[in-house]
């Protein structure tokens, strides 16, 4: 298992994709299937940054990669503010780009990415987002 804690900024994106990386690589992932693996975890600690933490530095971003024979696991905790996924609403695509409103689309963008992903905020404060990816 990989873990590593980053600091909750935007320049750690890069680090923490390195860092996934190197897991998913294990598994050999084709080269599509690993960049969006990425893209899902960029999204996710995006969102962690702007959202949970409501900016940069407020915060760590600890990351853990479980990788086996057909899957890897990708755990993102942070201590940032609770979030409930399910009142957030989904981004209506049918109307015009410049009429749509994005929020909600990083987290339509992971679950279609991902064969599996869960949120729980838990009692002690601390928010883990579980992302699954099956070869």
């Amino acid at each position: 298992m990989y873990k590593a804690t980053f600091p909750g900024r935007f320049k750690s994106l890069a680090e923490i994709s390195e860092f996934v990386s190197r897991a998913i690589n294990e598994i050999g992932f084709d080269e599509t299937t690993a960049y969006t693996i990425l893209v899902a975890v960029d999204e996710a600690c995006t969102n962690i940054i702007e959202h949970a933490y409501g900016g940069e530095g407020r915060g760590d971003i600890q990351c853990s990669c479980d990788v086996s024979e057909d899957s890897v696991t990708i755990i993102l905790r942070d201590r940032g503010k609770p979030f409930d996924p399910s009142t957030v609403p989904e981004p209506n695509f049918s109307v015009p780009l410049q009429e749509l409103d994005l929020c909600g689309a990083g987290l339509v963008l992971i679950q279609k990415i991902m064969d599996e992903t869960s949120f729980v905020s838990t009692p002690d404060g601390e928010n883990v987002l579980t992302m699954i990816k099956r070869k």
